[in-house]
């Protein structure tokens, strides 16, 4: 396929202001954080946090007047839930996360327990959500999972947490050094070409399903820009856009790299 060689410039999302009365309680409390931990020089930290929620909480760092001295951990070097980790220059930081080694010990030929059945049981736990970060399932060892929660929630999955789904399994609280380096995920790269980079042009595309059903996924609420809500077909999508579409799937926008030889727009995505 044909590239134009001409430099095209990069549109980027900007910051989009706490739409909620969850979001500005979220930005309060941040900032109540930062006060606290910068003026008693002690580590303070958040629970675990969205994409969506981590730039509310960068947000409410800059009107708090904080420029570092803070970072976004969890636990892993691929995390997408992370926790805000306000660690003054002279206080002892000590990381409240965790991981959990789940073990199953499903039947000779039984289906084995998808990311959907391990959050099933973990919420079944009467678990908040903001207690969890990301549940990883390496691909070279089928049947375990690794849970990374707050301290607390580690703590109780590891006493009542007895299956996933239909299949039981055991649970292993590793110490810090014991995380082993889970292998890269391995994403297929695809591309194809659309008339404008209007979102339900680019859910066609991604989705390989009419305009028209993309813009009925929109018109229905089933489909999230960077986990906000999308409501117009016609909204411009940017490089970088991740798009959750409720019972499809999830996709990032990864690069727009020109035009094609009929004039149009290339784009290049991955589906999580």
């Amino acid at each position: 396929m044909a590239r134009s060689i001409d430099p095209q410039p990069k549109a980027a999302r900007g910051f989009i202001p706490a739409r909620t009365d969850e979001e500005r309680y979220l930005m309060r409390h941040i900032e109540d954080l930062a006060r606290t931990a910068f003026s008693r020089e002690i580590a303070r930290y958040s629970d675990f946090l969205s994409d969506r929620e981590q730039d509310l909480a960068r947000a409410a760092l800059g009107r708090a007047g904080v420029q570092e001295g803070f970072r976004f951990d969890g636990g892993w070097p691929e995390a997408e839930r992370k926790v805000l980790c306000l660690e003054p220059e002279f206080s002892y930081a000590e990381s409240p996360i965790r991981c959990v080694r789940l073990q199953c010990r499903a039947l000779a030929g039984a289906a084995l327990p998808a990311h959907k059945d391990y959050l099933g049981s973990l919420m079944g736990l009467e678990l908040k959500r903001e207690a969890l970060g990301d549940i990883v399932l390496p691909e070279d060892q089928p049947g375990t999972a690794y849970v990374f929660a707050l301290e607390p929630a580690a703590q109780l999955i590891c006493r009542e947490l007895f299956q996933a789904g239909h299949t039981e399994l055991t649970t292993e609280l590793l110490e810090p050094g014991e995380v082993p380096a889970f292998p890269a995920a391995q994403r297929e790269m695809r591309s194809a070409t659309v008339s404008s980079l209007r979102l339900d042009a680019v859910l066609a595309a991604m989705l390989r399903c009419s305009r028209g059903m993309a813009s009925e996924l929109i018109a229905a609420g089933r489909v999230e820009i960077n986990h906000l809500p999308a409501d117009k077909p016609h909204a411009p999508v940017y490089e970088g856009d991740v798009f959750t579409v409720r019972g499809k799937g999830r996709f990032g926008l990864t690069a727009l790299p020109g035009k094609s030889k009929k004039d149009r727009q290339i784009i290049e995505f991955f589906q999580y």
